[in-house]
């Protein structure tokens, strides 16, 4: 176990520079923005000062979801690395049910299982809905059984809705939807990895 813990403990730290490198080269670029914009913010009520620390911390948010997303999923994938020795990650399949993607790829797929991994997911488009169903049934369509892990779920009630409708086509078609608690648990029943304790040991040593 001591193995694993360490995989994913210099994960993080090879996550955390990189996060922090291009957030503080993204600030620096920022410093030569055209900040004409600021006025309708004045308009609004918003200080010339306050906007700027929205724009950054704006610009540092869209770094940290997407290297939080990706941190999660790799994390999740080592795990199911370390239990299943025929673990295979991004795994491309065609798309039998719609044109556009030609393919969709399957995050971690351990025997019939297509693994789905998302450290959260609070969208409420149509367009993202629509590829989601059809690549639920794409994946049914290729032999297998395909699995959405989601680790924390969405506060608002209209991406809830979504989620709601993904885990009803997912139970549809003989596949399975895990998210919250019970997502920590199948990872750690699976795999024989407690990823949940291993996290909360790394962010305690931060």
């Amino acid at each position: 176990m001591n193995n694993i813990y360490e995989r994913i403990l210099a994960l993080s730290n090879e996550y955390s520079n990189e996060l922090r490198q291009n957030m503080a080269i993204r600030l620096s670029d920022m410093k030569s923005d055209d900040n004409s914009h600021y006025l309708i913010y004045q308009v609004l009520g918003i200080s010339t000062k306050e906007g700027q620390l929205i724009d950054e911390y704006q610009n540092k948010g869209r770094f940290l979801y997407k290297y939080a997303g990706s941190f999660l999923e790799e994390a999740t994938i080592l795990c199911f690395e370390y239990k299943y020795s025929m673990a295979q990650r991004k795994v491309k399949i065609k798309n039998t049910v719609g044109v556009r993607p030609a393919k969709f790829e399957i995050d971690c797929l351990v025997g019939k299982d297509a693994y789905e991994i998302k450290w959260r997911d609070a969208t409420t488009d149509g367009d993202h809905i629509t590829k989601e169903h059809t690549r639920i049934q794409a994946v049914k369509n290729a032999g297998y059984k395909p699995v959405r892990i989601m680790f924390f779920y969405p506060n608002r009630s209209q991406a809830q809705r979504i989620q709601e409708m993904l885990a009803s086509t997912y139970k549809g078609v003989g596949g399975e939807y895990y998210f919250g608690d019970k997502a920590w648990e199948v990872i750690k029943s699976r795999t024989d990895v407690d990823l949940l304790a291993i996290l909360k040991k790394i962010a305690k040593k931060g």
